[in-house]
């Protein structure tokens, strides 16, 4: 690059991601340890060449049309739906993502949610804290088995893949459904069954959501869907929170018609629906699917390749549009 582009950073990254940025551009930092609010990003936006957003940042048409010079937003994250990118696309403006990198991490959570949700962990550790146990009772927070069970997957990307055998390693029963079924081949390679959306539903004791946040799949799991489901089911989501009615599914909890849930993401991140924090039967994670050192460094220098190769005329690795 001849003269250095400006580009806007929304979020502090892990060092060496940053380093390598500050290197090679005119960088702007959001310094708070908070997102950037839209009065921010609508000041600081618009002599940008390029972008490198969160999923806390709101990118819409309106936004874009105060960046004239915007070549690239690049999305730290898997998900883009808080970018407009057809909008993006009708500026000549590149958008990319990080996938793969966050696959394991992921996928590890969406079990852990699973676990913990299943064997009480969450209300057990209330307990030890305050004080409120008096040792080993036969009764004391019975939960469901793991082991054995059975578990369907809602959408089979690389993350509901990455799950299949960390719950084949617990010996239990996988089935999926996806917009595009396997062939059978395929499935009878990974051991598992394709059942219907509503089966699946109506017939599996864990509930694993892996679908990308769309139009499509906004509230597909509604009051209907866990209705459909089992009263002795667990509902896990590392996937959107727009993929839940939140609202719904504090009343399934509360009026037992699913017997729990472990969340990871929520309809109106942060915010969470009315009563659901007050639930004893839900594991409330605060977006910690990629958190972990390894992951979250790789996602950073992901990001910042995907910008900077865009930045030097070059394809970026993960070009959404």
């Amino acid at each position: 690059m001849s003269a250095r582009p400006a580009v806007l950073l929304t979020r502090g990254l892990p060092e060496k991601a940053t380093r390598i940025l500050a290197d090679s551009t005119h960088l702007t930092v959001n310094l708070h340890d908070r997102a950037m609010s839209r009065d921010e990003l609508v000041a600081a936006l618009p002599d940008k060449t390029g972008l490198l957003s969160l999923v806390t940042d709101t990118v819409d048409a309106e936004l874009l049309d105060l960046a004239p010079d915007l070549k690239v937003i690049s999305n730290y994250a898997v998900g883009y739906d808080n970018i407009d990118v057809k909008a993006a696309t009708e500026r000549g403006i590149i958008v990319t993502n990080t996938p793969d990198v966050l696959t394991a991490a992921t996928a590890d959570l969406a079990f852990a949610l699973l676990l913990a949700a299943a064997r009480r962990v969450v209300e057990g550790d209330r307990m030890v804290r305050a004080g409120r146990w008096t040792g080993w009772e036969p009764m004391q927070l019975l939960g469901a088995e793991v082991t054995g069970s059975s578990l369907g997957l809602v959408g089979l990307g690389r993350i509901g893949r990455a799950v299949i055998p960390r719950a084949q390693g617990f010996g239990m029963n996988v089935s999926y459904w996806n917009r595009t079924r396997l062939s059978e081949a395929e499935e009878k390679r990974l051991r598992i069954n394709y059942l219907g959306l509503d089966e699946l539903l109506a017939t599996s004791r864990f509930v694993s959501l892996h679908v990308a946040g769309t139009q499509e799949t906004r509230r597909l799991i509604d009051r209907r869907a866990l209705h459909l489901m089992r009263n002795d089911a667990y509902l896990i989501n590392t996937a959107r929170g727009t993929v839940v009615d939140e609202v719904a599914l504090v009343d399934a909890l509360r009026e037992g018609r699913i017997a729990g849930a472990g969340l990871d993401v929520y309809e109106r991140e942060p915010e969470l629906a009315v009563g659901l924090a007050g639930l004893a039967n839900v594991v409330l994670a605060p977006h910690l699917g990629s958190a972990t050192v390894s992951t979250r460094t790789e996602m950073a220098l992901l990001a910042v390749g995907n910008l900077l190769a865009v930045l030097e005329g070059d394809e970026p690795a993960h070009r959404v549009n």
